[in-house]
């Protein structure tokens, strides 16, 4: 079972690379940042905490850039995985985004993975116009879009959101980069990972995740995939080891664990206590 570290990330508090450091001599397998590219002041979208327009606290204004923050840690780190707890790549140019995260994983070793989301602040996503009723439509053309780039010679895209025609672009990515979906699980949820995705992450709000992954996987099997769908929890709450267990055996691949962006000190003090509690080795005293 993998521990991955999410760190939501702000322009105070622990850096993500000192963090990252951290992260892997204590033993942690993947490392985590978020992505808000802005928040509009006057909006209509429900935060899915809040359940209104308000928001939990305004570590959603200071998000840093997901990418930049990641290249950070990539500069000073080997071992650990990159990733996002969740990116938002319908807000940014496919083309470009495509080169910057491929550019990443060139240069990090192949450690990159994608958590996105399809974007639950619809007020966030109309100034990047995109529709939120065809959202899910966009992420899809420009995962398509990406992937062709990544793995073409000479790609090419003709959809409703994303054109363009034979091009060349390089770096290509060591290997194939994980999508992870981090959305509240349900039928088109599903069907829309089994259909264009590697996984799910589960998100803070997340109830009967054991009854979910059922579903998942369920829909992974008729959407014909082999093996299993890459599956893993955001622990937003206090689980019961049973719980653990239970999910383990599910075939749950990553607990993701998050920590305070607060000073470098307290967070230390608090990722010293979690790797105790998980059990979690440095890697040099493993084996």
């Amino acid at each position: 079972m993998r521990n991955g570290l999410v760190l939501f990330t702000s322009d105070r508090g622990i850096r993500p690379a000192d963090l990252a450091v951290a992260a892997e001599e204590r033993g942690f397998d993947t490392f985590y940042v978020p992505e808000h590219t802005h928040i509009p002041v006057k909006r209509t979208a429900a935060h899915p905490g809040t359940k209104d327009e308000t928001l939990p606290d305004d570590r959603y204004l200071r998000t840093l850039d997901p990418w930049v923050s990641l290249a950070t840690v990539a500069a000073r780190t080997s071992r650990i995985k990159l990733s996002t707890a969740v990116a938002l790549p319908v807000e940014s140019d496919p083309i470009t985004l495509a080169k910057t995260i491929a550019t990443l994983d060139h240069l990090s070793g192949g450690r990159v993975e994608i958590g996105a989301g399809f974007g639950w602040n619809t007020d966030e996503l109309a100034d990047h116009h995109v529709p939120a009723e065809k959202r899910r439509t966009v992420l899809r053309e420009y995962v398509e879009a990406m992937r062709a780039l990544w793995t073409q010679e000479e790609a090419s895209y003709d959809g409703e959101f994303v054109q363009f025609g034979p091009s060349w672009a390089y770096p290509k990515p060591a290997a194939h980069i994980p999508l992870i979906i981090g959305a509240g699980g349900g039928p088109k949820t599903f069907k829309w990972i089994s259909e264009n995705a590697d996984g799910w992450m589960t998100t803070p709000t997340q109830k009967d995740i054991s009854g979910q992954i059922d579903h998942l996987k369920a829909a992974w099997a008729e959407a014909d995939r082999e093996g299993m769908p890459d599956i893993r929890i955001l622990i937003a709450f206090k689980p019961e080891p049973d719980d653990l267990m239970r999910w383990a055996e599910q075939g749950v691949s990553e607990f993701i664990w998050g920590v305070p962006d607060k000073s470098p000190d307290e967070v230390l003090g608090s990722l010293d206590r979690m790797a105790a509690r998980l059990g979690i080795q440095p890697p040099a005293l493993i084996g």
